[in-house]
């Protein structure tokens, strides 16, 4: 008995490490790309967002007022002032004149520049060049410099790109195609799967055979030959073909297989007491659904809304057949990917987006996540 219990025991402490090592594995980087897009786009660049909360380095260049600002001063022709013209608060330790060095001088030291020239760069930014003649020329001295920048944090990140970049629409648009894609199969596929599990009629049989067998079916393979399908219809009834009800009939027609098979699973395991017993009291087929069915499916219900929603919110492939690249109508994957060719340098902008991108899911999975382990165990351990 004791060695039963620590068997047990060593079984739940191992279920529980495993949980806990693939929460770390998913929570990192989301917690990851969440710090970066409130990150400065300098800070972002210079160092890893770990980083975030301390000071960052980083090696920047900068120019020196033109020859009309110098003065006279103690013999000597002098250009002074601050290195920081933007008012920032950063510590310089280093500085050079050159691409190669740009950390050649510590900071407050003076560097000789040639011909009498030197110039001194103060930790706080404050520079003093000096030079026994007149400068001349319309362009400053180039000086390069080594800065350490405290933590900042902005939400201008997310104002660019909600209201800037377009992926406010698209972001709408998502919700346009995500939203009702979810719902039509959920509704086609609990009235099919109640007909499958406690109806009979002839070809029930080969019915349930086709739709497992149509669980296989690569998505790829199919795509193209139901476009075209498509395209032939709405030329017909003079319907484009880039539209909504487009992407929404495929993607209903690519999720039903599965709604079907994992209702029809759950639903079969429901009590036939349950089922005998309202017959007995005359209620039709329609009413049974309705009022037993459905509210005892509401688990599997949420669990196939978690996976239709994921699937077609993070979707890009059949978004960019059925649907075209207007800004009313290209969706979230697609902006994303837009922005990835555009502003592939820009990681301020990618992860603020990619942030954006899976809120959504986030906030179904987890408002849905108590009934989602609940609708997928009932279907499997009952058949019918």
């Amino acid at each position: 008995m004791a060695a039963t219990r620590g068997k047990s025991f060593a079984g739940r402490f191992g279920v529980h490490i495993a949980v806990l090592v693939f929460v770390v594995i998913w929570t990192i980087p989301t917690l990851g790309i969440l710090v970066s897009s409130l990150r400065d786009k300098d800070q972002i660049v210079a160092s890893g967002w770990w980083n975030s909360f301390a000071s960052s380095s980083q090696t920047e260049a900068g120019r020196l007022p033109a020859a009309s600002a110098q003065v006279q001063k103690d013999g000597k022709y002098v250009i002074e002032g601050n290195i920081f013209g933007d008012g920032a608060k950063r510590d310089i330790s280093a500085f050079g004149f050159k691409a190669a060095t740009p950390t050649q001088y510590k900071a407050g030291t003076a560097a000789d520049l040639g011909d009498g020239v030197t110039l001194q760069v103060n930790a706080d930014g404050g520079f003093v060049l000096a030079s026994p003649k007149a400068f001349e020329g319309d362009r400053g001295q180039r000086v390069y410099f080594a800065s350490s920048a405290p933590p900042k944090f902005t939400s201008e990140n997310y104002n660019a790109v909600l209201f800037s970049e377009g992926i406010g629409r698209s972001f709408m648009n998502s919700l346009t195609v995500t939203i009702p894609a979810t719902i039509i199969p959920i509704l086609i596929a609990a009235f099919a799967a109640y007909a499958l599990a406690w109806m009979r009629f002839p070809g029930r049989a080969l019915l349930i055979a086709v739709i497992i067998g149509l669980l296989v079916v690569p998505l790829q393979m199919s795509l193209i030959p139901l476009l075209k399908l498509y395209n032939g219809v709405g030329t017909f009834f003079g319907v484009p073909s880039k539209t909504y009800l487009g992407i929404w009939l495929a993607h209903t027609g690519f999720g039903l297989p599965f709604a079907i098979y994992l209702l029809r699973s759950y639903i079969a395991g429901l009590p036939r007491e349950i089922m005998e017993s309202a017959r007995i009291d005359g209620a039709s087929d329609f009413e049974i659904f309705v009022k037993i069915v459905l509210p005892l499916s509401f688990p599997v219900l949420a669990s196939f809304a978690i996976f239709q929603f994921l699937w077609v919110w993070n979707d890009l492939l059949v978004a960019m057949v059925f649907l075209g690249t207007a800004p009313d109508q290209i969706v979230l994957t697609a902006k994303l990917n837009a922005l990835l060719g555009s502003r592939g340098g820009n990681w301020e902008i990618l992860t603020t987006s990619a942030f954006i991108t899976i809120i959504v899911p986030l906030a179904v999975f987890f408002s849905l996540q108590r009934y989602f382990v609940r609708g997928l165990l009932a279907g499997s351990v009952k058949g019918g």
